[in-house]
Formats: structure tokens, C-alpha cells, sequence
């Protein structure tokens, strides 16, 4: 009698010339073992029952092929790739320019159509017309006439199917168009008594409350990437899990603490009963905070407030907690904008070639100032909530308090006062955005259908009004030269040709 073996060996696997040969190169050719098998893993494996039982398994695919000449193989589906994604990429840019750039057309049409009236109305033949209708005759012949009128194809906007997009953007000029007014009437004299505190900073502030409030309350009208950011960069006010922690047993993440924080508010910011103090007691907590007890459970007892035991557990210090914060946080910080403004300063290197020192001082100088005023900004706010637990009763600004903690961060924008008016208004249009979008989950206001429409062409009318009257308001030559094809002048820039300067291009803020 035989005996079996110990081990016995594997069906053996379906040899490659089994296979049609010319299936067997277009999958060669298509895709390799290791990537075959991660698309059964993540994409396949979640398809539906009928194409998981037709889709071969990996170890099939790996047999078929694998053979001794993979590096050939490599090589032809590297050249491949590299081609469907090239003719895709001239694809879409063809798509862009013939599709989305061509209707900046209708804006140059209607642009000399109402300078060509404006002259034609102005003539000595149309003097008659000028007698019978003096107030439309007034209107087609002021000097913004043509500016005003182009801007109506800005209705070109709402072929967009999206509507988030249209938003975007009608904010986005909005925003710009006011920063220029703002520039223009600079330009003329209208704030040379200003102090020398006065800025577009002080727009910080007001954000930063709205922002920090909407991320507490509305998380879902706030801005993922900009919440993201935060989260990342707050190491010592939300607890992680520390690695010695069963992994069996539950943890909140960052966002159930931000929600705690909420309903924290909610309750009138509620004592700290500490479980170490009184181990008798059966609810330490409220009922809807429970899952904030691996944090709280083991706070320190002396700590006097639920809220800052669940942002600063070991330490009872709120100050001590702010300076731990600060020395933690700096670094990446420190790193992350060293970076960013190293790729902002790439279109720069013949100035930094010429004059390095100099221009390593300012990159560096522009790094400290940012870093220490976000890294501020994010500290203080949370160490707001500490200072108004310690200061106000608990009944006083128990959920409005957010947005004065948010406030308070937002003054640290003075830090960056003279080169962050792009920052500024960067988060300027994030808390718009945001304060929209709660107001209309609250019913404060019901959104307008084309009301984006409508700001994106008032806003239109306004640059193009500002850029006629002061071109050097209009800030940024790329913009101007864009206007200028928008309007039929070509690729030109019209400050530089009239000699005149934008007092924000002399890195001048307002």
C-alpha cells in the first residue's frame, strides 16, 4: 500500500503554450503579474458575481505570463502607456483650447460691437438720436459702456453642468473684482491717510472664525483639503492612538473628537468628573460622549474642564500645552512651506542666480513669517478653547465662542501683513464658499437659480470697468494680458504700455 504524501504538491498550472498565442502577447503586452494581481485585489474582487467568476485568477495570469523575456515586455507596455497618455493629454488640450477658450470669443465680439456704437453715437450723423432718447444716448456712449457690455458673456458660464464649479469661479472673480475697485480707488488717493496697521490682514480674522465655527458645526460645508491640512498639523490638541493601545479596543479618530467638541458646546461646556477621583461613579460622562472615554478615562484629575481633558489629557497646564504645541509644530511646518515657496521661487532663478544671498534672505524671511503665523493661528485657536472654558460661565457664547476663538487666531495674520494678501484672500473665498453653503443647510437664505451667474457677470463688468479706467489696478501682468486678448488688444499689457504700475505689483499691501 502506497503511502500519501506528507506534503502533497499543487495542481500543476496551466502551461503557457496552452494559451492562444495571441492572447497570451496582448496580455504580455497589457499588463503585468504584480499589477494583474493588485487589480484583482482592489477592483475585481468588489465587481459583480458574474465578472469575478469569469475573471481568471492571478496565479493563472502569472503563469501565462511569465516567461523569460519580461524585460522586453516591460519595455513595450511602457512605451505604450506613454503614448495613449500623450495623445489623451493633446486631446484634452485641444478640447480646452477649441472648446473652453473660444468662447472668451463672444467677450472680444461683444467688446468692439459697443465700441463701435459708443463711436457711431458720438458721431455728428447720430445727433438726432442723441436729442430723442438723451439717457440711453448717456448710457451707450460712457466711456465703460463697451466693458459693461462684453461682460454679459460671462452668461457663457452657465453651460457648466456643475454647479459647485460655477460657484467657484463667480466667487473667485467676485473676490478679484473687489480686490481691484480696492486697487483702483489706492490708486487715486482715496485711503493716503490710512494707518499703517491697515490691510487686507484684517479680512483674516473674520475668516478664521467662520472657517473654525463651519469646521466644528457644518464639517460638511467646510473645505476637506483646508480641514485636512489643519488635522495633520495639530499634533498635541488631538489625541492619536498611542501604539501600545489594544487594537481590539475602540479609539476615537480625529474628527469624532472635533464632533465631542461639539456636542461639548452643546451641553454648556460640562466640568471633568475624573473616573481616577471618583471610581464609583457609573456615568463620568454624558450619554452622548461616551466614545470619548479611552481619552478622558485616564485624564489627570486635577484638570477642571471635559474639554480640556479631551485636548490635553497628561498635561493640566493650558499654557504648558500651547508652548508643547508650538515646539512640536514648527518644524513641519517650517518644512512644508520651505518647499512651497521653493516652487513658487522656481520662475525666479535668474534673480537668484544674480543676487543669491539676497534673494535667500527674502525666501527665507517669507518662510518664518508664514510658518509662525499659521502655526499660531491653528495654536491659538485651540488654546481658545481652554481661555474661555477658565474665563466665561458656561451658558456665555457656548457655541458662538468658536468663531471668537477663530477670530483670535485670525489676528496672528499681521505676522504677514506686507506679502500675504494672497493667503488672505485665498481663505477670504473659502469662508464665502463655506458661509453659503451652511446658510442655505440652516434655511438662512435659498439659493437663486443663475444668481451665480449673475455675480460672475456683474463681477466681469467690474474688472473690465476698472482695467478700462486704471489698468494698473488690475493686479498681476498675467491677468491684464489676458484681459487684453479677452478684449480684442491682443496679448498686450496695457500698464506696461502706459507706463503706469499697480501699487500691488510694488509688493506694496492694501
Amino acid at each position: 500500500m502506497a503511502t500519501a504524501e506528507p506534503y502533497p504538491s499543487p495542481p500543476a498550472s496551466p502551461k503557457a503554450s496552452d494559451v492562444d498565442p495571441v492572447l497570451r502577447n496582448a496580455l504580455r503586452y497589457t499588463i503585468s503579474a504584480k499589477e494583474y494581481k493588485t487589480l484583482h485585489e482592489y477592483l475585481i474582487t468588489r465587481s459583480p458575481k458574474a465578472l469575478r467568476n469569469r475573471a481568471p485568477p492571478p496565479a493563472r495570469v502569472s503563469s501565462i505570463l511569465t516567461t523569460g523575456d519580461d524585460h522586453h515586455a516591460a519595455t513595450i507596455r511602457a512605451s505604450l502607456r506613454v503614448f495613449i497618455a500623450s495623445q489623451t493629454g493633446l486631446q484634452i488640450w485641444d478640447l480646452i483650447t477649441t472648446q473652453l477658450w473660444g468662447r472668451g470669443k463672444a467677450q472680444t465680439v461683444l467688446f468692439r460691437f459697443f465700441t463701435r456704437l459708443r463711436s457711431n453715437i458720438l458721431g455728428k450723423d447720430a445727433a438726432p438720436f442723441r436729442q430723442r432718447n438723451p439717457r440711453i444716448a448717456r448710457s451707450l456712449t460712457s466711456r465703460l459702456a463697451p466693458a459693461a457690455g462684453a461682460s454679459l458673456a460671462g452668461f457663457a458660464l452657465g453651460v457648466y453642468p456643475s454647479d459647485q464649479l460655477r460657484l467657484t469661479i463667480a466667487i473667485y472673480v467676485a473676490t478679484r473684482a473687489a480686490e481691484f475697485t480696492y486697487n483702483a480707488l489706492e490708486n487715486e488717493g482715496w485711503f493716503a491717510n490710512k494707518p499703517r496697521w491697515w490691510g487686507s490682514w484684517m479680512l483674516m480674522p473674520l475668516a478664521t472664525g467662520q472657517l473654525l465655527h463651519a469646521f466644528v458645526f457644518d464639517r460638511e460645508c467646510f473645505p476637506k483639503a483646508y480641514g485636512d491640512f489643519i488635522l495633520s498639523h495639530t499634533p498635541n490638541y488631538l489625541q492619536r492612538r498611542p501604539q501600545s493601545y489594544p487594537s481590539a479596543l475602540p479609539w476615537p479618530d480625529p474628527n469624532t473628537i472635533v464632533d465631542s467638541l461639539a456636542e461639548i458646546s452643546r451641553l454648556h461646556w460640562p466640568p471633568f468628573t475624573s473616573p481616577i477621583l471618583f471610581p464609583s461613579n457609573p456615568n463620568p460622562l454624558p450619554s452622548s460622549l461616551v466614545s470619548i472615554s479611552p481619552i478622558t478615562s485616564p485624564a489627570h484629575p486635577s484638570i477642571p474642564h471635559l474639554s480640556c481633558a479631551l485636548l490635553h489629557p497628561s498635561t493640566p497646564s493650558c499654557s504648558k500645552t500651547l508652548l508643547t504645541y508650538t515646539l512640536t509644530a514648527f518644524p513641519s511646518l517650517a518644512k512644508f512651506f520651505t518647499l512651497v515657496f521653493a516652487l513658487f521661487s522656481l520662475p525666479r532663478y535668474k534673480a537668484f542666480l544674480s543676487n543669491p544671498s539676497k534673494e535667500l534672505n527674502g525666501l527665507s524671511k517669507r518662510v518664518l513669517k508664514m510658518t509662525v503665523f499659521i502655526m499660531m493661528a491653528i495654536g491659538t485657536s485651540w488654546a481658545s478653547i481652554c481661555l474661555f472654558a477658565n474665563t466665561f460661565p458656561r451658558n456665555f457664547l457656548s457655541t458662538q465662542r468658536w468663531f471668537l476663538g477663530g477670530f483670535l487666531g485670525g489676528l496672528w495674520a499681521f505676522l504677514d501683513r506686507q506679502t500675504g494678501r494672497a493667503s488672505f484672500l485665498y481663505s477670504v473665498r473659502l469662508s464665502i464658499d463655506s458661509a453659503w453653503k451652511v446658510g442655505k443647510k440652516r434655511g438662512w437664505w435659498r439659493a437663486v437659480k443663475g444668481g451665480d451667474l449673475a455675480v460672475f457677470v456683474v463681477a466681469l463688468g467690474v474688472i473690465n470697468a476698472v482695467y478700462e479706467g486704471d489698468p494698473g489696478a488690475v493686479q498681476g501682468g498675467l491677468v491684464r494680458k489676458g484681459l487684453g486678448i479677452l478684449r480684442g488688444e491682443g496679448w498686450t499689457d496695457r500698464a506696461e504700455r502706459e507706463g503706469k504700475e499697480s501699487l500691488s505689483d510694488k509688493s506694496k499691501d492694501s
